[in-house]
């Protein structure tokens, strides 16, 4: 098995992180940050953003069972693609949507993937396609956060299961048993 990468923003990732965990050949999905210019950051300068990093994921994937494209399309239909710097009431640049493909394959899928998504809107797309940085795994307290501390968290209650429902109506056929 070949194992691929995609590094994603669509708001927070403790919402972010739950959706990709439910697709068949996800291997590995870590929270992290990317896309800034301090090294080394860590969540409380982050969430000042001031670092110009986004909260992100970092997705291990078998591509003989999902596509990079497949994982932008489920990206685009569980987070606002529409909404600057922002997703809900997370409000910044570190909440921003973005893609940082790792290639020149995974930059044009993201071109593809933002004209797909921006057929589906009646808003613009505003989300960016950024050079891949440094990746910055976040704290360990943010991975798996879902499955944890998540499940008691009321800003994760209202915003996850939601997106896990959008997940499920248009991917069912990719969502894990």
């Amino acid at each position: 098995m070949t194992i691929e990468y995609a590094v994603i923003a669509g708001g927070c990732f403790w919402c972010t992180e739950a959706v990709f965990k439910s697709i068949n050949g996800v291997e590995s999905v870590e929270s992290g940050y990317t896309g800034g210019i301090t090294e080394n950051p860590v969540y409380q300068q982050v969430c000042e953003g001031t670092t110009g990093h986004a909260e992100a994921i970092r997705i291990g994937f078998d591509p003989a069972v999902v596509s990079y494209g497949d994982l932008l399309d489920i990206s685009f239909a569980t987070h606002d693609p529409t909404q600057l710097n922002r997703q809900g009431n997370d409000i910044g640049t570190q909440y921003r949507s973005a893609i940082f493909p790792d290639n020149p394959q995974q930059e044009a899928a993201a071109r593809e993937a933002i004209q797909r998504a921006a057929a589906e809107h009646s808003a613009p797309v505003v989300t960016t396609i950024e050079p891949l940085r440094t990746w910055y795994p976040a704290e360990d307290y943010h991975q798996n956060y879902w499955d944890g501390a998540g499940q008691r968290n009321g800003f994760c209650l209202a915003v996850i299961p939601p997106k896990l429902q959008k997940l499920r109506k248009r991917f069912a056929e990719q969502v894990k048993d």
